[in-house]
This record gives C-alpha cells, structure tokens and sequence, in this order.
C-alpha cells in the first residue's frame, strides 16, 4: 500500500493528566492498535469518488448498530458499542472528521467530542484511504461464483479502495484496576482494543459495499473482495 501521511496531530492525553474523577486515577492508560485492508468497488475511481464525497447519505445508515449522528457538514460522532474488562465498563464514543483530499484520497480524524463530560477516556482515531484502478480480469469478479454474463455486465475497471488506520485509546482507571500487575492490564487493553476494530470494521466495509452496489444494481462483491491485517509496530 502507497504510504499517504495523515495531519500532524499531538497527542491530547499528556495535557489531561491532571482531570480526575470518582476515584479515577489521574494519569491514562494508553492502549493502540493499527490496521490496514482494503475492499473493491464494481465501478471506476470517478463513481465510487462521487459516491464517497455523498458520505451525508451512506455513513449514518451504514454504521449501524453503532449511533452516528451528524455534526456539521464532515463530522459525525459515533458511539461505538459497550465493552467491558476487569469488571470496568465503558461505551467508546468519538467525533470524526471526513475529509476529502487531492487525487480521491481521504482523511478520517477524531476531534474534541462535543459537550464532553470527562468521559473517564480519550480516543485519537487516524485513517487514510485512497482509491486504485484495477482491471476487472484481476478482480474478486472473476475468481466468484458470478455466472459470466453477469460479469459481462460489469464495468471494465474496478476500484481497490485501500486503507489504513491508526486508533489510540486513553483510558482513566479507577485506582482499584492498578492492583493489577500492568503488564496484564496492557496485554488486555491492546487485546479489546483490536477485537473491537475487527468487529467494527469488516460490518462497516460490508455495509458500505451493499449501499454503493444496490445503488447502481451491480452485484455486491464477495468476501474475497474484502481484508483487513492489523499491522505489527
């Protein structure tokens, strides 16, 4: 995958060390995981691009079951799910940015959750994406089980929509979860952290593939259209 930078942003947890509440410990406990994978589109570069950009019609209804609701014209805030570990429960929610770049390559970064209410966590969420043209004969149409004339009727180039992410997660402790030795507590974060990407992700891709496909009544590619490789740093 080309390498696309993503903006320049410093981290937010060193300038909240000092926030505490109910019994939370002062300083966060920083967990990460980064993934890359990639999806393909029935259609060239151009229409999945124009499809793109329409995010105000495709994201809210694809994220489901996660609540997205809209903020301004780019952003969205996004409650992920519940989680639960070492008996401590938290409901990630973040707002997001999309935002369009040069040469159809995007942006989605977190910003500052409207209306913030010491959360008791911090998320900073980084992806990029960009659009490939691919020909057809090498796509995930071919090696399917489409019957030819259905192929047939598929445009000549396909889109490869490749991404990658990067997602970073603060997490204000209450004291008693330090008794802990801090290795497990590490291992552990990083583990549900990675889970929760592998559970959101491949829902959303599929989603999105459904949506642009049913719009322009092409057949929605199959499971071998679709990856995601959390990456090791």
């Amino acid at each position: 995958m080309s390498s696309y930078l993503l903006p320049d942003s410093e981290s937010n947890f060193e300038s909240n060390r000092t926030t505490t509440q109910h019994g939370l410990e002062k300083q966060p406990f920083i967990f990460e995981t980064d993934f890359r994978g990639h999806m393909e589109m029935y259609s060239p570069p151009e229409v999945v691009s124009d499809y793109l950009e329409q995010h105000h019609q495709w994201f809210r209804e694809c994220a489901q079951p996660m609540q997205a609701e809209a903020m301004g014209d780019n952003g969205y805030t996004v409650t992920i799910g519940r989680f639960a570990s070492f008996g401590y429960e938290v409901e990630p929610k973040m707002s997001v940015i999309f935002e369009v770049s040069q040469e159809q390559k995007y942006l989605m970064y977190s910003v500052e959750v409207p209306d913030n209410q010491s959360l008791g966590y911090e998320v900073q969420y980084q992806a990029s994406m960009e659009l490939n043209k691919i020909d057809k004969e090498i796509s995930s149409a071919i090696s399917s089980d489409y019957p030819k004339k259905v192929v047939a009727t598929l445009p000549s180039e396909v889109t490869l929509v490749k991404w990658c992410l990067n997602l970073r997660v603060g997490v204000y402790f209450p004291k008693f979860i330090y008794r802990l030795p801090l290795a497990v507590i590490q291992a552990t974060g990083d583990r549900l952290l990675t889970q929760i990407v592998r559970q959101v992700s491949p829902r959303l891709t599929l989603k999105v593939q459904k949506d642009f496909h049913e719009r322009l009544n092409l057949p929605i590619p199959p499971k071998s259209s679709r990856y995601l490789e959390k990456i090791s740093v």
